[in-house]
C-alpha cells in the first residue's frame, strides 16, 4: 500500500479510510456532461448519454471490496436507471435538482454516517453535499467553486475516469487496492465473474446475473 498511498496526503487518506458508501452526480462526472439526442421511430427524440468503461469496472471493484454506492442526479432518464441496474448500484435518485433529502434518506438505509460517505461532484448543486461529506471529490473539469472545496480533485475528467479514480482512491487508503491488482497479475477470475444483485444481497456467478439483467432490460449480460 505504501508505495501507492505516497501521492495521497496523510490527511486525505485518513477522511478515504473511513468510506463506506460513495455517491456520485451522472452529468459530468459518470459521463462528460453531454447530451445526445436521437429521433425515435414513431416520433419524438430519446435522451443518451456516454458512459466510461473504467468508471464501470472501478465500481464493480468497489462492490467486490464492500463499499456501497448510489446515484443522486438532478436529470431523470431510462439510460441511468438501465445503467445503474446493469453494474448493481444500491441506490439511485432521480429528479433530485435539490439534494440534501435524498441524501439523508440514502445515508440512512445504508446506515452510515457522514463522515462515511464519498460524493463525487462536478457543479454548484454538488456543494451542499461535498461539503457535508466526509470525503468530498470534484471531477478535473468540475467548477471552479467545486474544486475550491473538495477535499480532493481528480486528475481525470469527468466521463473520462474521475469516478474510477476516486475508487483507487479509497480503495488505496483502506488497503484494498494492493489485493486487487494482484489478483489480475495472478490471473484470478473471480473479480470478473461475480456481480452484485441488490434483490439478494449477494454476489451472483455472471451468468445468472445477465440472464436476470437480459429478462429485465434486453442486454445480454454486465458490462463495464
Amino acid at each position: 500500500m505504501a508505495k501507492n498511498a505516497a501521492k495521497y496526503s496523510r490527511a486525505l487518506l485518513a477522511r478515504a479510510r473511513k468510506i463506506k458508501l460513495l455517491l456520485m452526480d451522472v452529468d459530468g462526472v459518470l459521463t462528460d456532461g453531454k447530451f445526445y439526442y436521437v429521433p425515435r421511430p414513431g416520433g419524438g427524440l430519446l435522451e443518451t448519454k456516454g458512459f466510461d468503461s473504467r468508471d464501470g469496472l472501478g465500481l464493480r471493484l468497489a462492490h467486490y471490496a464492500g463499499l456501497k454506492t448510489g446515484i443522486i442526479t438532478g436529470r431523470s432518464s431510462l439510460v441511468i436507471e438501465y445503467r445503474a441496474k446493469d453494474l448493481g448500484i444500491h441506490f439511485l435518485q432521480q429528479d433530485s435538482l435539490e439534494k440534501i433529502e435524498p441524501y439523508e434518506r440514502i445515508r440512512n438505509a445504508a446506515q452510515v454516517r457522514d463522515s462515511e460517505v464519498c460524493y463525487v461532484g462536478d457543479d454548484l448543486t454538488d456543494l451542499p453535499l461535498l461539503t457535508r461529506v466526509g470525503l468530498g471529490i470534484s471531477v478535473a473539469n468540475g467548477d471552479d467553486l467545486i474544486r475550491k472545496h473538495a477535499h480532493y480533485c481528480t486528475r481525470k475528467r469527468g466521463g473520462a475516469g474521475a469516478v474510477r479514480e476516486a475508487i483507487e482512491l479509497i480503495l488505496i487508503a483502506q488497503g484494498k487496492w494492493a489485493a486487487i491488482i494482484k489478483s489480475y497479475l495472478h490471473g484470478d477470475r473471480a473479480l470478473n465473474l461475480r456481480t452484485y444483485d441488490e434483490s439478494e444481497k449477494r454476489l451472483l456467478p455472471r451468468s445468472e446475473s445477465s440472464r436476470r439483467t437480459a429478462r429485465g432490460a434486453g442486454s445480454t449480460g454486465p458490462s463495464r
